[in-house]
């Protein structure tokens, strides 16, 4: 393989309902800490990025949950490796109100963390054997409608 830098990525997703603000994070050489705020549902995902030897941090959706997790990998030899979830409306009731990212649990290439939120509705999978996630897609409003990711070859 040629050096980080030529590495392609490529984006998979995003999985959920359409958001008011899309978002891409763009790619990074790896993921450092997530912090996820949550109930029922995903309220807010911060993630913290490394790139260059510097962090940059990128906030999706809004504060609100009455929970809080926190995940700090363990750089350089811990990275992210896949994310599952659900996708569901809020309210519960089928054909009422756009999707939103109702849990979600990451998995590192030493870990799991998860599951936070609630599973209920449509499971949703990323596992990248082989790989790594570098950077998040989606969407989010007042909550993390969809998510996605750019995942790279290790």
């Amino acid at each position: 393989m040629g050096s980080e830098k030529n590495q392609k990525t490529i984006a998979i997703g995003p999985w959920g309902g359409l958001g008011a603000d899309c978002f891409d994070d763009g790619t990074y050489c790896g993921v450092r800490k997530i912090t996820v705020n949550y109930g029922s549902c995903i309220n807010l995902i911060e993630i913290v990025y490394e790139k260059n030897c510097k962090q940059v941090v990128k906030s999706h959706g809004r504060w609100g949950g009455e929970n809080t997790n926190q995940i700090e990998l363990h750089i350089p030899g811990e990275f992210l490796t896949g994310m599952n979830g659900y996708y569901s409306p809020l309210n519960g009731n089928a054909g009422t109100g756009s999707p939103i990212i109702r849990s979600l649990t990451f998995e590192t290439n030493q870990r799991t963390f998860g599951p936070f939120g609630v599973k209920e509705g449509t499971p949703f999978s990323l596992p990248m054997k082989g790989g790594k996630i570098v950077g998040l897609i989606g969407g989010s409003g007042w909550y993390l409608d969809a998510i996605g990711a750019h995942v790279k070859a290790l």
